[in-house]
């Protein structure tokens, strides 16, 4: 049984400030209202990292970092280190968001570096693929996800691959006033598990977790967190608003 698995990912927004007021109201919201075994992710500016990690102590909800850079360490001004992110208590790391493959242009074979740099110091990956509107229209978003997985993922081991979580972001659905259908969701869900058993067995393929990323919110939830291959939400907007946060959790358990 895999868990059910709700991030959110706060991208570049809230103050210090606002950002341990944010994660305040959720700890305590969490630890009040949600008794099922649901994994909950943080996932804050790199700045709030280590004050928001000691604010959680003692909590269920975990913290991730938005990115990480691929080589070990050196002389890269700006960037993080995986083993940088471990030391202030990360336990996920997103890789491959759909803005940074499109606004810092990120591709499969640099994604596939720091998916090893996450995975070496003991942290969990969150992959990110999805297809542009024009992939979509051109019919070939099954192609060009699946060519995202097999660069970024399937060098790993049976071993390692279980310890990565896989998140579907239609970048085409994601504020443009398109709609994703739960349908469509579930369709390339399903065929994402079936490349994940084709290259690793049914077994592992089970066993690993993907999770939706265009635009859940609490009045959608429900029904994208009951097709059968989605296994919890990357959320962005709405988990700027612990109340709208809890509603989406809660639809789970």
């Amino acid at each position: 049984m895999r868990k059910p698995i709700i991030a959110g990912n706060w991208k570049m927004n809230l103050s210090l400030e606002h950002g341990f007021g944010l994660a305040s109201e959720i700890k305590w919201m969490v630890s009040d209202e949600v008794s099922s075994p649901i994994e909950i992710i943080l996932i804050p500016p790199f700045t709030h990292l280590a004050g928001i990690q000691s604010l959680l102590k003692g909590s269920v909800v975990k913290l991730g970092a938005q990115n990480c850079h691929h080589e070990k360490s050196g002389a890269y001004t700006g960037e993080i280190s995986a083993e940088i992110l471990k030391s202030v208590g990360v336990t996920y790391v997103l890789v491959g968001h759909s803005e940074r493959r499109i606004y810092q242009n990120e591709s499969n074979a640099l994604l596939a570096k720091k998916i090893d740099r996450v995975l070496e110091n003991g942290l969990k990956p969150i992959y990110c693929f999805g297809e542009t509107l024009e992939q979509r229209e051109a019919g070939n978003e099954f192609e060009i996800n699946l060519m995202q997985i097999q660069e970024g993922l399937f060098h790993l081991t049976n071993l390692q691959i279980q310890n990565v979580i896989l998140a579907y972001e239609p970048v085409w659905a994601i504020g443009t006033g398109q709609t994703a259908t739960a349908q469509q969701c579930q369709a390339m869900h399903k065929f994402v598990r079936n490349a994940l058993s084709d290259k690793y067995g049914e077994e592992i393929s089970n066993s690993i977790s993907i999770l939706y990323g265009g635009s859940m919110k609490p009045n959608n939830a429900n029904e994208l967190l009951s097709c059968e291959d989605i296994d919890g939400g990357l959320i962005g907007g709405a988990s700027l608003e612990s109340r709208a946060f809890l509603e989406i959790i809660k639809t789970i358990g």
